[in-house]
């Protein structure tokens, strides 16, 4: 069945839904430059046009090849390096202005040996998600892979680990039968090219070889990548990433990228335009759906994407929350945990994932394989999704001083009215609209699942 009421979006109405944005990172003292690229990672500069970046003749996938990733809704982030080890943030190294060459000796204390693949796609699988992104290189330029191209041999293989953490984490991800999704940054702060890159052109030319010999590398030696998730496109921390395209000719570089891995999903940040948006942070989702595909990136310890030892965990009804909403404005929610230097997930980030896992076995035929309306959101209340036949409303709350729900009219004619997999619920439809009746219905201490059942009149 498809719902085709007309839904009225506008630019200004998706701007002022994430103008309200706040950054994850509470308890970290965050620099500047950290903090403006947090803020380019809001969906809100580019909802013009769904997007900003340059692109191309089969540069983007089609909406047919984007369907599996709009119906996966829930996945991991997983944010580990170096970086783990003084334990204050994966923008240590440049915070705390580290020299380079310091930084490089935490590579002869990186040998984890706890890490385990298989266990991270475990404690994804449990936590109800459907595909992984791991940080395979970040800003510090330390590669998880055996990588020829790595600049100064700054790499898992070849330092104290000798181990090549990508293809243990790929093969794992598809043992668990997870998508398989990679994180790489162009951006490296060991390169003083990066900060100008028309005054040292030479040194920001060997740092535009490495980007393209290591995305190669994780392109052709790791089989089928579902995912590629680009972070740091822009130069020297200013402007966009679309800016610095002229730089880093992000369709020459993807276009290698489909070379390897033709309906491999992209996101925007490497100046190309992307085949979904993304929204950077812990901020609230509001508003209306988004009309395009997108999805909402943030951390469960709201201190940092990568270990801290200052931990605020996010609670289970702040996740919940925030995945409903994502998902009811047609985003998928990519949660990022941070395994410590031994590449073990924080206990306790464990359990609340597996009470998140809790809550979308119960709920999550409402989530998975769903689109969102035909009900508009209600900030703060509820939002819906359909599938087949069905409508989910997903309530966030009780309604206050009543124990009814107002819901706009639909043609479709209503069927019956239950709790996800429990009781019946009363209603009534008319030209109106529907009237949902709680009084006596059990609600769920997180968020409710209703369903409404319909038939095409």
């Amino acid at each position: 069945m498809m719902f085709k009421q007309k839904i009225k979006i506008t630019a200004t109405g998706l701007v002022l839904m994430f103008m309200s944005y706040s950054l994850a990172v509470k308890s970290q003292v965050m620099g500047d430059a950290e903090r403006k690229s947090m803020e380019k990672g809001a969906i809100y500069p580019s909802l013009k046009g769904g997007g900003e970046g340059v692109s191309g003749p089969g540069s983007n996938l089609s909406p047919e090849k984007m369907k599996w990733w709009e119906d996966q809704k829930f996945g991991m982030f997983i944010h580990w390096g170096l970086y783990a080890i003084p334990a204050s943030g994966e923008w240590t190294m440049f915070n705390e202005k580290i020299p380079a060459e310091e930084y490089a000796k935490l590579a002869t204390q990186f040998n984890p040996k706890h890490f385990s693949g298989a266990t991270w796609a475990k404690v994804a699988k449990e936590a109800g998600m459907k595909y992984m992104v791991m940080v395979a290189r970040h800003h510090d330029g330390f590669a998880l892979w055996n990588s020829p191209s790595s600049y100064k041999h700054f790499n898992s293989w070849e330092t104290a680990a000798h181990r090549d953490f990508v293809k243990e984490y790929t093969d794992a991800c598809r043992k668990a039968g997870l998508y398989v999704g990679l994180y790489y940054s162009p951006l490296d702060w060991r390169f003083p090219g990066y900060f100008d890159p028309k005054g040292l052109p030479e040194n920001a030319a060997l740092l535009k070889k490495q980007t393209y010999g290591q995305v190669e590398e994780l392109m052709k030696n790791y089989g089928k990548i579902d995912i590629l998730w680009y972070d740091g496109g822009w130069l020297a921390h200013k402007g966009s990433d679309a800016d610095a395209a002229w730089f880093w000719e992000p369709l020459k570089l993807n276009a290698m990228v489909r070379s390897y891995n033709p309906d491999v999903v992209i996101n925007p940040r490497s100046g190309m335009l992307g085949d979904f948006q993304t929204d950077e942070g812990g901020g609230d989702v509001k508003g209306p759906i988004i009309p395009f595909p997108w999805e909402k990136n943030l951390n469960l310890n709201e201190t940092s994407w990568g270990y801290n030892k200052a931990q605020n965990l996010m609670p289970l009804k702040r996740v919940i929350d925030m995945l409903v909403n994502t998902v009811d404005r047609g985003g998928n929610m990519l949660l990022n945990v941070g395994p410590d230097p031994d590449g073990v997930i924080p206990p306790t980030h464990v359990q609340r994932l597996k009470e998140v896992g809790e809550w979308l076995a119960k709920n999550g035929e409402g989530i998975y394989g769903t689109r969102p309306g035909p009900f508009q959101p209600v900030d703060g209340f509820y939002g819906a999704t359909y599938k087949g036949n069905n409508i989910y409303i997903h309530l966030l709350k009780a309604p206050v001083g009543t124990t009814t729900i107002k819901l706009p009219a639909i043609k479709q004619t209503i069927t019956a009215c239950t709790i996800i997999h429990g009781k019946k619920v009363k209603f009534q439809q008319d030209s109106a609209g529907i009237t949902l009746d709680l009084a006596g219905v059990q609600l769920d201490p997180v968020v409710t699942t209703l369903v409404l059942k319909t038939k095409n009149k």
